[in-house]
């Protein structure tokens, strides 16, 4: 029996329960595990990752109430929304609610009703702690804090809130509850700074990968009619979206083109009054409108997980905004489109923000800030200029490596043609090492300088003239070397300071490039094709017209509730029930994301539409007195079958391959096989004619009938080395018993 619960024997119960899934991602049940346990943690997880459950499932866990502190009255209310429509007691207390809703819910906190109560920074005063805080540890009990985008207590983070500095007080009136920091988005050094600013107590830290597989990105040149190019992106694509711009100015002109071109739109900035901010975002939220064109004070905390792309039509400010900025495409996993539109014009509109950070007191420019903001902007420069895999740059921003040729970028789709830069590579490295001999560093634009032999007077200056690399890459253009610098970058073969000043330095593989122990390739040639919006429809007509009307109903109910869409079923969810098809309560449990509230709210509406489509189909139907029989078209799901082997068979239903679902779902291609043969096992129709040729099929049946299917040894070596085993226990599990024997 878990701690704190009487009902449960597993986490996994209590998970199905509440929130109506199966199985925890990655990560996930190890993080509960040790927050039930009373330790400090911080959890670095990306958009889409499930963070929220890491602190919600162990308050409801724990005896007490937990405090959730987060930023924005928005995110507060999204979240609490969802919680109560799985039945689950929480509540805010902000400058939304009146002073008699605020008193009402004061009340409730008292008598123990409510499990997680959302706080904003700014509330944490010292009189609201010690007047109603401590009195209600004394009374009820605080289980633990958890702080939500916990990289804005950084000034290093992308999103620094000073109120967030005040949090570290709380240790002095709890020095015993345990702490959770929480954020999507953290380099190392914003990690270091969250767990001491937040004083955090040998914490246990799960960083996950950032790597979002279900994203494709790509970067198109701004042309001389770039609205042009972006009116026809929108209209091709399915699904929600957001357009991100610098300015208010180009918000509202987006907004007023769109709007007269036919697409339902509005927009989101500072400049609009907050009742219309509001009205706005519930109504992309709700779907009332398609795309919301926004600069970056819209988007955190945004709790809409259908958003199928994010476009960026300025050039974000750096590559920490840019990832949580497209990060909030394809929260619930489904493929989704990000965009970066690049024009030169827009460096110099960042360079002009950058040049008004000043010191509102004194008038004089910050120029620690100035300095850490352009190197940021160059750091997006190098992205978007970058002929690698897109990954590559994103997720070594964060220091995790990752091996390129992701299948689900623009570069690595539409690779540019790669050339050995050997040589070259060594003489930009010979002018860096040169610089390091004299106890000095530079940066990429100037070592470029020296290469193609500038008369700048910094250069003379200098006497670098002197140098044995001074000139010696002339035949070269500067915008050549920029390419080869980013790329050394990009690949680790150099290294660049993040202190704001990004000179170059030399590592162990630069000296292995100077010794020609390791060939440099890099890709040079333009080419920006156009790629086309991932298709994430369903497999079959069938299944799409009932998805469709599933998605009405989801909708009508949404707006009579007043609540988003998303709160009542995930699109996932909606799929598996065309595809499955449930008639009966019993069968409509069995859908991932059905806990025990939404059962009881949604499974007789829900039901009564897919029996009505059923009978309009000529299809048999099933009412709650008839037998149980299997979902139709698929066989009812069994303990081992989870969420995750349905998400394959979705996919590999949909054309894709093994290779592309275990590319997209970051795992190894046998992990998808072992799937497919669990699914087929349970009864589940899976075409595996793709995977096992025919011939090659019958070769297996012919071996099985020899040697027996019990063993998977014997038959192998009776058909030889030209024979794997994935191939061999697809066969078999596609096979009957009799089928083997006759």
């Amino acid at each position: 029996m878990l701690a704190g619960s009487t009902q449960f024997e597993t986490l996994e119960q209590a998970l199905k329960h509440y929130f109506g899934y199966e199985e925890f991602r990655p990560g996930q049940r190890d993080i509960i595990t040790t927050a039930i346990a009373n330790r400090d943690l911080l959890v670095v997880m990306p958009t889409g990752g499930g963070k929220s459950l890491c602190f919600q499932l162990p308050a409801l866990l724990k005896q007490g109430v937990t405090i959730v502190v987060s930023p924005l009255i928005a995110l507060m209310q999204d979240q609490v929304q969802q919680l109560a429509d799985n039945g689950i007691a929480a509540t805010f207390l902000n400058s939304s609610i009146t002073t008699e809703e605020r008193r009402d819910r004061a009340a409730a906190i008292y008598n123990g009703e409510i499990k997680l109560l959302y706080l904003a920074p700014e509330r944490l005063n010292q009189e609201f702690i010690s007047n109603f805080l401590v009195d209600l540890h004394q009374e009820v009990g605080i289980a633990g804090f958890a702080i939500d985008e916990a990289h804005c207590v950084s000034e290093w983070g992308h999103d620094f809130r000073p109120d967030y500095r005040k949090l570290s007080q709380l240790r002095h009136y709890f020095p015993k509850v345990p702490w959770l920091g929480l954020t999507a988005t953290a380099t190392d050094r914003v990690r270091q700074d969250i767990i001491t600013q937040l004083d955090l107590r040998e914490p246990a830290i799960h960083v996950a990968s950032f790597n979002r597989p279900n994203l494709y990105y790509e970067v198109r040149r701004k042309t001389t009619t770039p609205y042009k190019e972006l009116l026809a992106q929108v209209k091709q694509s399915k699904g929600a979206g957001i357009i991100y711009c610098l300015s208010r100015k180009k918000v509202d002109e987006l907004t007023t083109k769109l709007q007269h071109d036919g697409i339902k739109v509005l927009p989101y900035h500072a400049g609009l009054d907050s009742q219309t901010r509001t009205n706005n975002q519930n109504s992309f939220i709700r779907d009332d409108v398609q795309v919301m064109i926004a600069t970056v004070a819209f988007g955190m905390g945004i709790n809409k997980p259908d958003v199928r792309f994010v476009i960026h039509y300025d050039l974000p400010r750096n590559i920490e905004g840019y990832y949580q900025e497209s990060g909030r495409a394809g929260r619930d996993g489904e493929p989704a489109h990000c965009t970066l539109y690049f024009g030169m014009g827009d460096i110099k509109t960042i360079e002009y923000l950058i040049a008004q950070k000043i010191d509102r007191e004194t008038g004089m420019a910050l120029e620690e800030e100035q300095r850490i903001a352009t190197q940021q902007l160059r750091r997006v420069i190098n992205y978007a200029e970058a002929t690698e895999c897109r990954r590559i740059i994103q997720l070594g921003y964060f220091g995790e490596s990752f091996p390129g040729n992701c299948d689900n970028c623009d570069n690595c789709k539409y690779p540019r043609p790669i050339s050995d830069w050997t040589i070259e590579s060594q003489k930009l490295l010979s002018c860096v090492a040169r610089f390091s001999k004299q106890g000095r560093n530079f940066g990429l634009a100037y070592t470029i300088d020296v290469l193609r032999g500038s008369k700048s007077d910094r250069v003379l200056k200098n006497g670098h003239d002197t140098l044995s690399t001074y000139g010696i890459g002339k035949d070269r253009t500067q915008n050549e070397w920029r390419i080869l610098g980013r790329s050394l970058l990009h690949q680790g073969l150099v290294d660049e300071t993040s202190d704001g000043y990004s000179v170059l330095t030399l590592n162990s593989l630069s000296w292995e490039v100077l010794k020609s122990q390791r060939k440099v390739e890099i890709a040079i040639a333009p080419s920006l094709p156009t790629a086309e919006t991932p298709d994430i429809s369903t497999n079959t007509a069938e299944i799409q017209s009932l998805y469709n009307r599933l998605h009405k109903l989801r909708k009508q109910y949404a707006d009579a509730n007043k609540v988003p869409p998303y709160v009542i079923f995930a699109d996932s969810s909606l799929r598996l029930m065309a595809q499955q098809q449930p008639q009966t309560l019993a069968q409509f449990a069995q859908i991932s994301g059905v806990g025990a509230r939404k059962l009881a709210q949604y499974g007789e509406m829900f039901t009564g539409e897919i029996r009505a489509f059923r009978a309009e189909s000529g299809l048999s139907v099933q009412t709650e007195s008839d037998p149980t029989p299997p979902l139709d078209p698929s066989p009812p799901r069994r303990r081992d079958i989870s969420q995750t082997h349905l998400e394959t068979l979705d996919m590999y239903q949909r054309g894709l391959s093994l290779a592309e679902i275990a590319t997209k779902r970051s795992v190894r291609e046998t992990t998808i096989a072992d799937h497919l043969i669990k699914l087929m096992e349970c009864g589940y129709e899976v075409d595996i004619d793709r995977i096992v040729p025919p011939d090659r099929a019958t070769a297996i049946a012919q071996a099985m009938k020899i040697v027996g299917a019990e063993r998977l040894t014997p038959i192998k070596e009776q058909l030889g080395e030209d024979y794997n085993y994935e191939e061999i226990k697809l066969v078999r599990a596609r096979l009957s018993d009799r089928e083997i024997a006759d």
